[in-house]
């Protein structure tokens, strides 16, 4: 087998990108024949067929989409090789996977900073629970994760972040929750299974011997706030994220105890996969910590 080489992958990341060779030499300006034959090449070469034709398109077969994942970073390196050693600055895209919360409640002054300094660098956003995030950064499917304790932190680099109060946020019409015990027979409202917030509940709950009566999973902060407000059941949220949602006048607002009441946000990449464009968020993540 030959050598990959990167305009043979920046062929075949075309085609699958728009899901034809015809569509694929029109975004690359070049002619039709040259794309169909680069990708022959590239089969030929990996002994292994990277497409399957459906409804008059062509889609990823199981070995075209793992070489996709290496193109995409192959790329992306590579992009950024040349970009420091021509200007010594941050460029190409970060993909950032984060929590709903700190996405909402934390991020929006660092990623404006972070614009305002490095505008060259094009920013996409992936969120998710912090087991699926830390997942994705192994994977290389995203170059970092903000994530909070708990959360399987094996091979990763670490820093601290934001350290967040959490309140249980219970229906008005409810008396206050004085115990945990009282929380047998009722419903929690959580993200997926995965959701540091939701360990630490279940954590609190498991302490105190208690079973929660049902689990609702909601994908928003503002369906959790909401489900609480109309008399469903409990759930702890960041207290950051109800201010932003302005939405503490519609539930009751109770503590956590002990260190049930705290959880640390931290970002986590992967150490052999530090680009200069990440370095500059650790820069900026620092900058927002001292002000």
């Amino acid at each position: 087998m030959r050598n990959l080489d990167l305009d043979a992958l920046q062929i075949f990341k075309a085609v699958a990108d728009q899901g034809g060779v015809a569509r694929a030499a029109l975004h690359l300006n070049r002619v039709q024949s040259n794309v169909s034959t680069r990708l022959k090449q590239l089969e030929a070469s990996l002994d292994a067929p990277l497409f399957r034709r459906q409804n008059r398109r062509l889609v990823l077969s199981d070995q075209g989409r793992v070489l996709l994942s290496y193109a995409d970073r192959l790329l992306r390196l590579s992009d950024e090789a040349q970009a420091a050693v021509r200007e010594g600055s941050p460029r190409g895209v970060l993909r950032i996977g984060t929590m709903e919360s700190t996405a909402a409640a934390r991020l929006p002054p660092i990623l404006a900073a972070y614009h305002a300094s490095w505008p060259q660098v094009r920013i996409e956003l992936v969120t998710g629970t912090s087991a699926a995030l830390a997942a994705k950064v192994r994977n290389y499917d995203i170059e970092a994760a903000f994530v909070a304790r708990p959360f399987p932190a094996e091979g990763l680099a670490v820093v601290d972040a934001f350290q967040e109060e959490l309140a249980l946020i219970s229906p008005m019409a409810w008396d206050p929750i004085e115990s945990a015990r009282e929380l047998g027979d009722r419903s929690v409202i959580a993200f997926a299974a995965g959701c540091s917030y939701r360990r630490i509940l279940e954590s609190w709950l498991n302490q105190e011997g208690v079973t929660p009566g049902n689990v609702m999973e909601f994908a928003s902060y503002h369906a959790i706030v909401a489900c609480v407000a109309a008399g469903s059941g409990v759930a702890i949220v960041p207290r950051s994220v109800l201010d932003v949602l302005g939405t503490a006048h519609a539930v009751r607002i109770g503590a956590l105890p002990g260190s049930h009441g705290r959880a640390l946000t931290q970002l986590v990449w992967r150490a052999d996969d530090d680009t200069p464009a990440l370095q500059a968020l650790r820069q900026e993540l620092e900058a927002a910590q001292k002000r």
